[in-house]
């Protein structure tokens, strides 16, 4: 953690008047030394934006992707080539609606909401209507700030793997951002669900009522013992072989993309896919973005009303040591979901 407030620069674009915000901003891409708390212009919001004030934000891997620029294809598909377009870091938000835009219906100035508004690393951040539901009352603005991505791809995982009741189905990387919301969720489903993690998060999947827990430094998920209708690999890096042996005859296996090769990030995914054409088993991929479905946020917060899931917050930092908490979280060392408090 830093032993000094960070200092607060001004950044060339704000220019006198102006009304002003702190923000965590990045001109180019590259590691965390590349960040810095300035003050920058508010957002001004479209007609199908609302403006929050951003009480707490959440820390994801994909903010990881877009503060290194990798795989090198996002630069291509218009994240910007060699800088970012956004300056402004983050993705989850958790706050209360300040201004609303003309074509906005669903929300009004004071409503509490979470979802994904991208620069939520800021005093304020703007969002589409269409990303945020209202924050339910049982949640804390830290929880429902680190809800929307990854509660949304541990959906979109799950419904790619055709979960259903009563199927035996296995996380790799349980204990992670994604993997505490698949796990509870795969439950909810009416699945039975093991979970692997290491030795210092295995309690923690227990925590989230996982039903088995296989700690893997210690037991091999592909010893034979008990085959998989599904397996949803969220942060591991086993061969296809291997995970293949812990599959059912006609099991599913859904690999998540986004990590490992420089250029693509899918690269064990496309393989997988390949290798799916010629054996009985399906093996598919997901990758997660940020244009998520209205109707999966509100079933998230429909299943947390329910008290069916419940969001897992690990370490809280304030806006100044986002850098550390990145860190944080690409040394492997959280549990759950880092939180920004605003």
């Amino acid at each position: 953690m830093q032993t000094q407030p960070a200092k607060t620069e001004r950044t060339p674009e704000t220019t006198a008047g102006q009304e002003t915000m702190r923000a965590i901003v990045q001109d180019v891409y590259g590691s965390t030394d590349r960040l810095r708390l300035a003050k920058t212009g508010k957002p001004v919001i479209a007609a199908d934006e609302v403006l929050v004030q951003v009480r707490a934000a959440g820390v994801d891997r994909g903010t990881c992707h877009l503060m290194r620029g990798q795989p090198y294809l996002m630069r291509i598909l218009g994240f910007g080539f060699r800088g970012p377009k956004n300056r402004v870091l983050g993705l989850d938000v958790a706050g209360t609606v300040v201004a609303v835009g003309a074509g906005v219906t669903r929300f009004q100035v004071g409503d509490d909401v979470f979802g994904i508004a991208g620069g939520s690393f800021a005093d304020y951040a703007a969002a589409q209507e269409d990303r945020l539901v209202p924050k339910p009352a049982r949640l804390s603005f830290e929880q429902a700030a680190v809800v929307a991505v990854s509660g949304l791809a541990a959906i979109k995982g799950l419904y790619a793997g055709r979960i259903a009741a009563g199927q035996k189905v296995l996380i790799i990387g349980a204990s992670g951002g994604v993997g505490t919301y698949a796990v509870q969720l795969a439950k909810a489903f009416g699945a039975t669900v093991t979970g692997v993690a290491s030795t210092a998060k295995i309690d923690l999947v227990r925590s989230i009522d996982a039903d088995e827990v296989i700690d893997y430094t210690q037991e091999d998920f592909a010893d034979g013992r008990q085959p998989y209708d599904l397996i949803l690999d969220i942060g591991g890096n086993s061969g296809l072989s291997r995970l293949r042996r812990a599959l059912t005859p006609n099991g599913t296996l859904v690999i998540a993309g986004g990590e490992g090769a420089k250029w693509t990030g899918v690269g064990r995914q496309l393989r997988a896919l390949t290798l799916s054409l010629a054996v009985p088993q399906r093996l598919t991929m997901y990758v997660s973005g940020t244009n998520k479905r209205q109707a999966d946020l509100e079933a998230l917060r429909q299943h947390i009303e329910a008290g069916l899931v419940t969001p897992i917050v690990g370490k809280t930092y304030p806006l100044p040591e986002v850098p550390e908490a990145i860190r944080h979280l690409e040394r492997g060392r959280a549990h759950g979901k880092i939180a920004i408090i605003i």
